[in-house]
């Protein structure tokens, strides 16, 4: 694969395809402004030099992306996100504005997270032992939702916004309230939004 180079303006930088990820570009310096290519930076983020990304990234305003983290393909990222070192993304994630995301997170494919999340990975702070958070593929967090650290969001399931989530959420399950409990299965969910998507 060939490097595929960003129209150049004051804050832009290139990309260029690692050897041993050929479907994924590696970005390069931490400040960009891209108007073309597969991915696209807002005014002031700044992403690590060692970020591994795949197609179609969007990353809003004033985000930071750290050293060490892999983002899949068709993924949005919001304004003013944190994600931190060692995080993995998933393909057709969308993290909304104001998220955390800790060190050693994993998060799946097709997540929404919705905006003010917060994820933690230090159930003792400040301890030496730092342990992630999962969420599997299909999840959705609500607004303002906070996952205790090494919690696992299971697949296919929703947590409601302002959720404290300190157990792991089973797959297919919607859980709300603080702490977090279980209320209906994702089936109900579904039923329930397709109802109000018809109203």
């Amino acid at each position: 694969m060939q490097a595929t180079s960003l129209r150049k303006s004051a804050l832009v930088t290139t990309v260029r395809l690692a050897p041993s990820q050929p479907s994924f570009g590696i970005v390069k310096h931490k400040k960009y402004l891209s108007a073309s290519g597969s991915m696209k930076i807002g005014k002031n983020s700044v992403v690590a030099d060692d970020v591994v990304a795949g197609e179609n990234v969007v990353i809003w305003n004033l985000t930071y992306i750290g050293s060490k983290t892999r983002i899949g393909s068709n993924v949005m990222i919001g304004s003013l996100v944190h994600v931190d070192y060692n995080v993995k993304i998933g393909n057709n994630t969308r993290i909304e504005g104001g998220v955390y995301i800790p060190p050693m997170t994993e998060i799946g494919d097709d997540v929404f997270i919705g905006p003010a999340a917060v994820f933690t990975n230090d159930p003792y702070p400040m301890s030496r032992k730092m342990v992630g958070v999962k969420v599997l593929n299909g999840a959705s967090i609500g607004a303002r939702a906070v996952i205790k650290a090494g919690v696992t969001v299971g697949e296919g399931s929703v947590v409601g916004m302002g959720a404290v989530v300190t157990k792991d959420v089973p797959a297919k399950t919607v859980v709300v309230g603080i702490p977090a409990r279980p209320v209906y299965t994702r089936e109900e969910y579904d039923i329930k939004r397709k109802e109000w998507e018809r109203s």
